[in-house]
Parts: structure tokens; C-alpha cells; sequence
């Protein structure tokens, strides 16, 4: 199912998720594997514990996040695609951060649980049939529905990387040019 059969835009989510081409589901979430993360890799080594501001994110905090989001996203997925009506609720992914301590891992364990994470994601999503992906629910006090989810984790996806490139990546001019003037 393409992102265009998403009957009903959610609320607040549609940010990410428009972040995202109108593709069928299961080749969006192949296209936007760890494999599209890992051409980066470089890059995320030379950032290393790098902060564009006092407070944010390392890239090793973000990366987390994507992984506990996703696993987050695709409960509620599974919840939603059951036919259990409970409301869920959303997370403090900010507390979530700090208790992960992200920057104690290594990169490349990082990027592998993405990928085992990301895998897992596919499987499910190959196992609802389309009925499945139309059933939706309440999280985060917001309606959406399967379908919608699973663009959400690659939406949410995109969303962090372009932070990364648009926030991150001038610190690592600004470290260039900083070490050819010494």
C-alpha cells in the first residue's frame, strides 16, 4: 500500500510523514534502511559527541532515538492492526535519551540495532494484510492508523537526517577550517 492510500492525514505526524514519497510502504522502509545511514558513517565518526547547541542531541542520541521510536511506532502498530481499541500514550523521549546513554556505544552497534530493528519492522509490516493497514487507533492523543505508522518511521526517519545535515554537518566545516589554521 502507497502512502496516497492514508485515508486520514493524523494530526501533528503529517510532518514526518509527508516527508516522504508516495511509495509502497515495505519499499519505503527498504529504501530508508540503515544502508542509507552507513554512507554516512564517516561523517557521524567525525562528528563524534559534536552538539550544534548546549542540550542537544549527539548523533549517537539521535540514532538511539530513531531505534526506541521505531519500536515505540510499531507497537502501537501492532496494538492498532489487532483491533485493540486501548488509547496509548506517548513517551518523554527526552528522558527516554538521557537514561539510554547512547554515547557509551559504539557506531556501529548503533547502526546494527537499526538495522535489526528496521528488519523487524519490514517483517511486520509484510504480515498485515490491507484491512490491517486501514485499522488505526488513538496514541500520543492523536488517530492514525497503521498504514500511517509505518510512513511515520520512515518520515521520522528522514526528519532526524536532515536535522543532521542541516544543524550537524556545518560543525564539521567549522572543525576543518579550525585545524588548517593551526
Amino acid at each position: 500500500m502507497k502512502k496516497s492510500d492514508i485515508t486520514a492525514m493524523p494530526e501533528y505526524f503529517d510532518r514526518y510523514i509527508n516527508l516522504v514519497g508516495d511509495y509502497d510502504v515495505i519499499e519505503a522502509l527498504k529504501h530508508y534502511d540503515v544502508h542509507w545511514m552507513e554512507n554516512e558513517k564517516d561523517s557521524f565518526v567525525r562528528l563524534g559527541d559534536s552538539v550544534y547547541a548546549p542540550g542537544k542531541w549527539t548523533v549517537k542520541d539521535i540514532l538511539q532515538h530513531l531505534i526506541d521510536n521505531e519500536r515505540i511506532f510499531t507497537y502501537r502498530a501492532l496494538r492498532f492492526a489487532r483491533e485493540d481499541s486501548t488509547i496509548l500514550p506517548g513517551c518523554d523521549e527526552n528522558s527516554h535519551a538521557l537514561s539510554a546513554k547512547a554515547n557509551t556505544r559504539s557506531l556501529d552497534d548503533l547502526l546494527k540495532e537499526f538495522q535489526l530493528v528496521r528488519a523487524s519492522t519490514i517483517a511486520l509490516y509484510n504480515s498485515f494484510s490491507d484491512e490491517m493497514m486501514y485499522r488505526d487507533g488513538v496514541a500520543f492523543n492523536k488517530r492514525i492508523s497503521v498504514l500511517a505508522i509505518g510512513f511515520l518511521c520512515v518520515g521520522h526517519a528522514i526528519h532526524h537526517f536532515n536535522i543532521i545535515k542541516e544543524r550537524y554537518y556545518p560543525l564539521l566545516q567549522k572543525h576543518t577550517l579550525s585545524s588548517t589554521l593551526i
